[in-house]
């Protein structure tokens, strides 16, 4: 609303300014009859001045110079509700799924987006300003936005979801001993410690709904300890030796530690990692040597790595085929079976057994 108000005075200021101008052109006009070339002069002097203050009303009004309705509608939508600004598509859920009708909350991250290559934009910043708690997943995940991230904190409401899960159950980086894999979402039992730092985070500043943020949580965490046993069932159903997860990059480790599933990746746990030739020929010997069937493509990551192994093993005499598409980094499109948290991790674990069964 308060940028309504602003947008409308400063229109009125631009409006009230050109009127003035017109009004000294008819002023000059009427002084004297003798309405020459310098009259003419002066008038087009004065054209640049009239468009220019006619662009900043555009600007100044949005799509609408005088008066935005679509702004209108987001205020009206956002009005009077607590406002979470989330990096990730899976953080964003957990929020909107504690806050239920008392947060508006912004995913910065959409489908297919790789937050390990994820730069801020203008407009990324602007939300994030304007937000009453900010969420991140913390551990580097969010690359070059984890110093803004620090920043913030020092003077508003930042929180990174991961923050009280205890250094004992984070995998250590094989690139870096002194950095944790981020992916923790993939063990719905450390997701659920995220939800409970997202609870926790949402109460102690928005206090006011505690006692509902409490409540919704309560019954979110219910239907991801279900999730977790449903996945540790589904996954035991693979033959022994045929659990080996091979995919993009290193995404699944905590999805491998948790429900006994070998997974390898070609990059590391960041897709700004480099993979090279070494890489790719140690990974096709393994799918020859052990005769894996299935590879698995990412939503985020492009598959023209995983293509090439393919083809390395056929020129070797296996045939390896793509099991499906996972989605790792982010969540699939709003609406789909993969649109939210429990139905990414279904599809995953359900493409993963149709594979290897």
């Amino acid at each position: 609303m308060k940028r309504n108000v602003k947008t409308q005075k400063l229109q009125n200021k631009i409006k009230a300014s050109i009127l003035k101008h017109v009004q000294t052109i008819n002023n000059r006009k009427t002084v004297t009859s003798q309405a020459s070339s310098s009259d003419n002069k002066q008038f087009t002097k004065y054209v640049p001045v009239f468009l220019g203050l006619l662009l900043l009303i555009c600007i100044a009004g949005c799509s609408n110079p005088f008066g935005s309705e679509n702004n209108a509608e987001a205020e009206a939508e956002t009005a009077g509700k607590f406002r979470i600004t989330a990096t990730t598509g899976m953080i964003a859920d957990a929020a909107r799924q504690v806050g239920g009708e008392h947060v508006y909350v912004t995913g910065l991250m959409g489908p297919g987006v790789d937050p390990h290559m994820y730069k801020a934009s203008q407009g990324d910043i602007r939300k994030l300003d304007e937000a009453d708690l900010v969420l991140y997943n913390g551990l580097h995940l969010e690359g070059s936005m984890t110093n803004i991230m620090e920043k913030m904190s020092r003077t508003r409401d930042v929180t990174a979801v991961t923050a009280s899960i205890p250094t004992g159950e984070l995998r250590q980086s094989e690139e870096n001993s002194s950095e944790y894999d981020p992916h923790i979402w993939f063990d719905v039992s450390l997701w659920m410690q995220a939800v409970e730092q997202i609870r926790d985070s949402m109460i102690a500043s928005d206090p006011g709904h505690a006692e509902d943020y409490r409540i919704n949580a309560s019954a979110y965490l219910a239907e991801l300890k279900q999730l977790d046993k449903e996945v540790r069932q589904q996954i035991a159903s693979i033959p022994k030796q045929s659990r080996v997860l091979i995919t993009g990059h290193d995404a699944f480790g905590y999805y491998g530690d948790a429900y006994d599933i070998e997974v390898r990746g070609l990059q590391g746990i960041s897709t700004a990692s480099e993979y090279g030739s070494r890489d790719v020929s140690e990974l096709r010997d393994m799918l020859v040597e052990r005769r894996i069937q299935a590879v698995f493509v990412e939503s985020s990551v492009p598959a023209r790595s995983m293509e090439a192994i393919i083809a390395g093993a056929a020129q070797q005499g296996h045939t390896v085929r793509i099991g499906g598409e996972l989605y790792s980094d982010a969540l699939g499109e709003q609406g789909s079976a993969a649109g939210d948290y429990i139905g990414m991790i279904r599809h995953n674990t359900e493409t993963i057994v149709k594979a290897l069964r």
